[in-house]
């Protein structure tokens, strides 16, 4: 997702953008975060880094047609970074799901999709371009919404999560100091054999990574909204064992040291701006 306003590059534009967002209700709104569409500015970067996030999203490139498999994207859950080309004029509308919320929409375990970027047309077959049509004619934000909506629902495979996931999910998403997984594993009601493959079925990595990414998220969120930043503070309060173990953290996710990610930061936090 990008910012409301950009600036033209090159000639000193300020394009006002458009954005809007829905957060879905009733059961879907278990599974799904965020309904998104940002359309009508231009980036003032070419290119930009997106940080390991580790849940999924759903794009659709509003420029594409029907026909285009470009035109529709799912990310997995990221433990590593990619850079996206932003060189264009942007018209997307996406999907933003919860942790281990995209697994009862897609045919392959999440697992599969950990760190790739695929056509939907691969998961969904001629659906995809259909949905793609079906947006691309609904005349309003709302109504593009609500195709989105009608479309989650009818391909669900499950609107329920393993009662071992979804108790896993809520405590290795707690604020630091997170419970170690041996806790998580213990209090669950399956062989730990069991309980790994579940939840890196459902939610796309294995719980010691997932955990891994939620700190390095809770340190992203974190600095993101400060002007200043005491390294040594954000590290322990973060729950990382020192200063040291953090940056190696931070840059092994990142692809860049914590201090270059402050004077690199933009709007949106997980989103980087690349020099060049």
């Amino acid at each position: 997702m990008r910012g409301p306003e950009r600036t033209l590059r090159g000639a000193g534009v300020s394009i006002p953008a458009r954005r809007h967002y829905r957060v879905p209700r009733g059961v879907l709104g278990e599974f799904v975060e965020l309904l998104w569409l940002y359309e009508g500015y231009v980036v003032p970067h070419a290119r930009e880094r997106l940080l390991p996030m580790a849940t999924m999203e759903l794009v659709i490139d509003l420029r594409g047609s029907a026909a285009s498999s470009r035109a529709t994207t799912v990310a997995g859950p990221h433990s590593e970074p990619f850079v996206l080309d932003t060189s264009d004029e942007v018209a997307v509308l996406g999907v933003h799901f919860r942790a281990g919320g995209g697994f009862s929409f897609f045919d392959v375990p999440a697992g599969e999709l950990h760190n790739v970027r695929v056509g939907l047309d691969a998961l969904w077959g001629a659906a995809a371009p259909l949905l793609v049509e079906q947006v691309l004619a609904a005349p309003t934000p709302n109504a593009k919404f609500d195709v989105l909506e009608r479309t989650l629902l009818a391909r669900a495979r499950t609107l329920e999560r393993h009662p071992a996931v979804a108790f896993a999910l809520r405590e290795l998403s707690r604020p630091p100091p997170a419970p170690r997984i041996a806790a998580v594993t213990d209090a669950v009601s399956l062989s730990q054999r069991r309980f790994l493959d579940r939840f890196r079925s459902e939610v796309g990595m294995a719980p010691k990574l997932f955990a891994r990414v939620q700190r390095f998220q809770s340190v992203v969120r974190t600095v993101h909204a400060l002007s200043e930043v005491d390294w040594a503070d954000i590290a322990a309060a973060c729950g990382y064992w020192d200063q040291a173990h953090f940056i190696h953290d931070f840059r092994s996710f990142s692809g860049f040291t914590p201090a270059a990610y402050f004077q690199l930061k933009s709007e949106h936090r997980n989103h980087v701006p690349l020099p060049g």
